[in-house]
């Protein structure tokens, strides 16, 4: 299988770690408990330390589909294949407008790709990854030639995931569960793969279901679906929670023993993209496998873009010539669940 294209969406307006703090306080003002001056110096001190610096959230009069439509066109044009050649549709991520039917199936309406076979893949930051392995296992059975893997993760529109809810905050303890959201960006991306004889991708991955408390969008009822936890709907139900520091502290041995466990030889890698949860943690952690030199980031230019992430920065590799035809490319990702997953392709 290889990858033919792959093309990020950004939307237009790019939000600074300076209007992230102005919108908190404005937000927050009239009922926090405790220095609200203190936790924005706090906040501050945070996003600097995760290496953030700016993100790319929608515009006014900019739709999710629209920059989807424009950088799954672009694919296809970089990739020479026509929209009535691609027999697979994969909708990955959590960004959606729909829990019924797929995304995908909107997608491919609006993206004109009428004959391809459509469903989604959920599985938080990982999804894109999980869905580039289930194209190829699918592509080894001769049914499919040429897929389209899409997202398009956008939940900071007013009323959505986050925004305004977790930009009003209570008091400071409230930032063990909401301060990851203040480093999310938005996107869409499209990636274009074919069966072609390349050479097979190698996976490995490794579940913490026990760990799955640490990071949810709830839904209503949600309590009739799962065991009782106290950080489950921390932020409120429908809310993103995420409990990002014990995320990282907790999950560096797993995602450090999955990518051990991935047959590659650092000195023959050109290019490591992972996930954009934290610049400065997936830059100690490449470094801890010989790879500091070659990761290359996206995260303090476009946020944390949860499954997106890690095609936004493959794409970027690309158009940066850090990544050619015929490169070793390795990709790391840990994700909500929690999963920890490393892969490794040619280019």
């Amino acid at each position: 299988m290889r990858i033919r294209s792959v093309v990020a969406g950004l939307p237009s307006r790019i939000v600074t770690n300076a209007d992230i703090l102005a919108m908190i306080a404005e937000y927050s003002s009239a009922g926090f408990d405790g220095d609200l001056d203190d936790t924005l110096r706090k906040i501050d001190t945070y996003l600097r330390y995760a290496g953030s610096d700016e993100r790319r959230w929608l515009d006014d009069g900019e739709r999710p589909i629209d920059l989807l439509r424009t950088a799954t066109k672009t694919a296809l044009d970089q990739a020479e294949v026509r929209a009535d050649a691609v027999d697979l549709l994969i909708y990955t991520g959590v960004g959606r407008g729909f829990i019924e039917p797929g995304g995908a199936y909107h997608s491919a309406a609006a993206l004109g790709l009428d004959g391809a076979h459509c469903f989604d893949i959920v599985d938080a930051c990982m999804s894109w990854t999980r869905a580039v392995q289930v194209t190829q296992a699918l592509m080894r059975t001769g049914q499919y030639r040429t897929a389209v893997i899409v997202n398009a993760e956008f939940s900071l529109r007013m009323g959505g995931l986050v925004f305004p809810h977790l930009f009003t905050l209570s008091n400071q303890r409230a930032l063990e569960s909401i301060f990851p959201a203040y480093t999310l960006g938005e996107g869409a991306s499209a990636t274009v793969l074919s069966n072609d004889e390349n050479g097979p991708w190698e996976f490995r991955f490794a579940s913490r279901p026990d760990l799955a408390p640490l990071c949810n969008v709830t839904l209503p009822g949600f309590e009739g679906f799962c065991d009782p936890s106290e950080k489950l709907a921390a932020n409120g139900v429908g809310y993103f929670s995420s409990f990002g520091g014990e995320m990282h502290e907790v999950g560096a041995a797993d995602a450090l023993d999955v990518f051990r466990s991935l047959n590659v030889d650092p000195n023959k890698v050109s290019t490591l993209v992972t996930h954009a949860s934290s610049k400065r943690h997936w830059q100690l952690m490449a470094e801890r496998v010989g790879l500091g030199d070659v990761i290359h980031h996206v995260y303090h230019k476009t946020g944390n873009l949860v499954s997106a992430s890690v095609p936004t920065a493959m794409a970027s590799a690309i158009e940066s010539g850090a990544l050619r035809r015929g490169d070793r490319a390795v990709g790391w990702v840990g994700s909500a669940g929690m999963s920890f997953g490393a892969f490794s392709f040619v280019f």
